[in-house]
């Protein structure tokens, strides 16, 4: 039996990816890392307390249509990260957090667009 080929396999095998897929997008590069570090100088964005050692992305991956930048995450500690992974306050918490941030890194001219943040803050 052989096995039926509607083009040849140098031609299957030709194109490649152009769009990066979603985990890609949502990867964090090391100069991303090193910009969320001195942000938060490795103080928990959340609660202010404790130590940072995790970074949450505060724009969740299905909705990210670009790279992920500094500004679409937050570096908090265990407790904090728990909760806004876990909780539905955790989702208002993120969604403020977001909104702040985004605010705060804001110029002149300098505008981004972001689907997370559409409507109110407290949106449930």
């Amino acid at each position: 039996m052989t096995d039926f080929r509607s083009y040849p396999k140098s031609q299957q095998v030709k194109s490649k990816r152009v769009k990066p897929t979603q985990r890609q997008m949502g990867d964090i590069s090391h100069p991303v890392d090193v910009l969320l570090k001195e942000r938060s100088q490795g103080v928990c964005e959340a609660c202010g307390k404790a130590r940072a050692i995790d970074r949450a992305h505060l724009t969740g991956r299905p909705h990210i249509d670009h790279r992920t930048q500094v500004h679409d995450l937050a570096h908090l500690c265990k407790e904090c990260h728990q909760i806004f992974d876990g909780t539905v306050a955790g989702l208002r918490m993120r969604r403020l957090l977001a909104a702040i941030i985004n605010h705060a890194l804001e110029l002149p001219g300098n505008s981004r667009n972001s689907k997370e943040t559409n409507g109110s803050v407290f949106d449930g």
